[in-house]
């Protein structure tokens, strides 16, 4: 940079070419009176950004969401900070200081009277949102009580950014290699299928515009990528780790990682050389869904299995259950299988509520036995819905997540602190530190009670008790109100407005949905779900879909005493009723056949209600309003003739 000129930068959140330098003069209108800051010599990337403010001669903005840096040359490479905070390096001069006359330099940032120079990014959407909100509320807190070396490494900002993640997991050979290949509809690198055991390594399947694979240990090295705290876990785990690439329309929307097959026995859970159940934890708390699939023929949950699901522990609300190959077994085998797997889940899965199992054969094959055709249509019809809809449920997503996360690193210095402060000063440090951890049940009964924290905010005192083994608790912090109001503050003031931000975001941006593969096959045409069923039979008939049962509609309109061709209301209602189904279904019933609101039936309404009422009683739903091919003949408003 060069002379006294400035530059502005943004990213909304990607980051886009700096904006135009303010004209000369344009300093004192900017800086000078204190007021927002003003557009004027700036190309702004619609939406706004959040104004920026001069408070106390320091740059300040006006949205507790926005991203803001400060930026300072070092020898060692540029120093960084957040401009919100008090190390904002523009305190030393008034920032009317600054010149904006000279020289036609180039550069991203102000020059100030000290040399420093200020550059800041603002993010306007929610996910530079919840990174700010991380970062200077929560982070502090993990820092300062060593939550990351305890729970969850630290939060980057490719965990804010990245696509939503699904996460498969199950037995060897239940198809989960398979799944993904019905998604995507074609092969990715690194893909094997087979009945024995075939994948031996997690994959992140991943859109790129071109087809490749990146192995694990140069991919936990890429900062764009939501992987670089995987490398805790070593080499034994990085060899069997990789991203497969390749440019597929589902993929531009959602990755997916495709887990090894869990095998029963102790002699191979060992051998893998890392924790996998760690690694597995590691991925649930970053992913949006996690999907465990079973075979109909292999139902058993073995010892590895059931602890891949425990830890899952406080992310059941991401956990779906398919039961694949469903169509190798009939519907009296079917129902035997469903019962014995909600029964072994049950066993694992400790919550009162019902895990959601779709229930079907997801492979681009044949069904074997089509007894159940309907059923597994309507099931992946149940599951395609969820999937998609995972874009749009990202960002909330995300915030559920910043929430848990702040209000584990709360108890956790709780925690950490009273530990800290029953440790004698000189003598019998060791013993009491034996104590501590035998009673740490205790410990938690006594938390919970001062500070009013739920029991389900602590983490398992089994795992918490081997992990305090290593630790010196002399060296641990006492308690610090200010960075537990700091996320008190965040939770229940921050939170509220980045939720309208997000609410905001979701009205005015089109519906967000998964396409491509899979997802399009049902999506139009025939082979949607319900095409030509319930009310939409007849659709693409020229005929009159009622005329075909209208002769015995007939006889019974003319067993109701119509006059003048038509029967009243009461003499409906007589007929209606014998359908039993609800008055309140009746009346829209009513109210959909009458089409000329007249307060009667002629013949042919009178069909289209029953019509209708048989629709009610094949167990589809009715039509909020009466579609064009249902409308009575007579009833059809004829169209303009041509000239």
């Amino acid at each position: 940079m060069s002379g006294d000129s400035f530059l502005l930068t943004q990213t909304y959140p990607e980051p886009t070419p700096p904006g135009q330098r303010c004209r000369p003069g344009d300093q004192e209108a900017l800086y000078g009176t204190g007021l927002p800051l003003s557009p004027r010599g700036v190309t702004l990337s619609p939406p706004s950004p959040p104004d920026v403010f001069v408070i106390n001669n320091s740059l300040r903005t006006s949205s507790p969401l926005a991203d803001a840096y400060w930026q300072k040359p070092n020898e060692e490479g540029p120093e960084r900070g957040l401009l919100n905070s008090e190390q904002a390096p523009v305190t030393s001069r008034p920032v009317i200081g600054l010149s904006a006359r000279g020289g036609a330099g180039s550069g991203g940032g102000e020059r100030c009277w000290d040399g420093s120079v200020l550059a800041w990014t603002v993010a306007a959407r929610a996910g530079g949102g919840l990174r700010s909100l991380y970062l200077r509320k929560v982070l502090p807190l993990e820092e300062a009580y060593r939550f990351h070396e305890f729970h969850s490494p630290a939060l980057e900002d490719a965990d804010f950014e990245n696509k939503p993640m699904i996460l498969l997991v199950g037995q060897y050979s239940t198809g989960k290699t398979t799944f993904i290949r019905y998604l995507l509809e074609q092969d990715f690198p690194g893909m094997r299928i087979g009945p024995e055991p075939t994948t031996d390594s997690f994959i992140a399947v991943m859109y790129g515009e071109t087809e490749g694979s990146t192995p694990g240990n140069a991919l936990v090295v890429d900062p764009k990528k939501p992987f670089r705290k995987l490398s805790r876990f070593g080499n034994a785990f990085l060899n069997r780790f990789m991203c497969s690439q390749l440019p597929n329309q589902v993929l531009k929307s959602i990755s997916i990682i495709d887990s090894p097959g869990i095998l029963s026995g102790e002699k191979q859970r060992i051998s893998r050389g890392y924790d996998f159940c760690q690694v597995l934890q590691w991925f649930a708390e970053r992913v949006d869904r996690i999907i465990l699939l079973f075979d109909a023929h292999k139902l058993d949950i073995s010892d590895e299995f059931s602890e891949a699901i425990k830890a899952f522990r406080g992310q059941d609300d991401k956990i779906r259950v398919v039961l694949n190959k469903a169509d190798q077994v009939d519907t009296q085998q079917l129902m035997r299988v469903y019962g014995a797997l909600m029964w072994s889940l049950g066993k694992v899965i400790n919550t009162p509520e019902v895990l959601r199992v779709y229930i079907g054969s997801f492979w681009a094959q044949p069904l074997q036995n089509t007894d159940n055709r309907r059923l597994f249509e309507a099931e992946a019809q149940d599951l395609f819905r969820d999937i998609q809809s995972l874009p749009q449920k990202a960002a909330v997503r995300k915030l559920n997540d910043l929430i848990k996360r702040a209000r584990l690193a709360k108890v956790h210095a709780y925690i950490i602190s009273h530990l800290k402060k029953e440790m004698p000063s000189v003598f019998g440090k060791e013993n009491k530190k034996r104590e501590l951890i035998s009673r740490l049940p205790e410990i938690y009964i006594q938390l919970q009670r001062e500070y009013q924290i739920s029991a389900g905010d602590f983490p398992e005192v089994k795992a918490m008790q081997e992990q305090l083994e290593n630790y010196d608790f002399t060296k641990f912090h006492s308690l610090k109100p200010k960075l537990i109001e700091a996320v008190d503050n965040m939770l229940s003031n921050k939170i509220s407005s980045l939720m309208s931000l997000i609410s905001q975001e979701e009205m005015s941006m089109p519906t967000q949905l998964v396409q491509g593969g899979a997802f399009d096959g049902t999506t139009e045409g025939p082979f949607n779900q319900g095409y030509g069923e319930g009310a939409k039979e007849g659709a693409d008939e020229e005929e009159w879909v009622v005329a075909k049962d209208k002769p015995v509609y007939d006889e019974l309109f003319y067993t109701l005493s119509p006059v003048n061709g038509k029967i009243s209301g009461v003499n409906a209602k007589k007929e209606m009723v014998t359908s039993k189904l609800p008055n309140s279904v009746l009346g829209k019933i009513w109210k959909l056949a009458d089409c000329d609101c007249d307060g009667m039936l002629d013949e042919e309404e009178f069909a289209l209600a029953k019509h209708l009422i048989k629709i009610k009683l094949d167990g589809y739903e009715l039509p909020n309003s009466l579609p064009p091919h249902l409308v009575p003949p007579s009833h059809r408003k004829s169209l303009p003739k041509a000239d």
